[in-house]
């Protein structure tokens, strides 16, 4: 709930989200390294497709980008690339990703990020009424709705998402 005190302590993206009075609801949950999007979804009884990646991406010049994508599922940088006009879109190296984000690798929100980057949601995820994405720590997710990532964010919808 927005206001309340977090009980698992605050990040700086539930700071962000509170100072915008958006409401959310806190998932703690034990980190598992590499355990990914399907293990947070399995140990909180959540659908993985509900549950929300973000990945930190870039692009042939090297510049950053976010990626919202659905928990199960991978991204198309070949389709990614093309609905945003670059040449290519590839992940970026761990150490990268946390330099532009400011947080850990697994434990990325795209909430009060280090550097402005532009982000792009896949589309399915705003047809969702509730999504459980990163609360800027390992072992933290929270759960709002998906139309805040474009209403504070100005997350732009893409069609990049495969079955893994």
């Amino acid at each position: 709930m927005a206001g309340k005190k977090s009980s698992s302590g605050q990040t700086p993206a539930t700071q962000f989200l509170q100072a915008r009075g958006v409401a959310f609801t806190e998932h703690p949950y034990e980190y598992l390294e590499h355990g990914g999007a399907e293990h947070s979804a399995k140990v909180l009884g959540l659908d993985p497709f509900g549950v929300v990646k973000t990945l930190v991406m870039q692009d042939q010049d090297g510049a950053p980008l976010i990626v919202l994508m659905h928990g199960n599922r991978q991204v198309s940088t070949k389709n990614l690339a093309r609905q945003i006009g670059a040449k290519k879109v590839e992940p970026c190296p761990p150490e990268v990703a946390q330099r532009h984000s400011g947080y850990l690798v697994g434990g990325t929100s795209p909430f009060a990020t280090r550097r402005a980057m532009p982000v792009y949601i896949e589309e399915t995820i705003l047809g969702l009424p509730k999504i459980a994405i990163n609360g800027g720590r390992r072992g933290f997710l929270i759960g709002l709705a998906p139309q805040v990532c474009v209403q504070l964010l100005g997350a732009q919808p893409v069609q990049c998402a495969i079955d893994k």
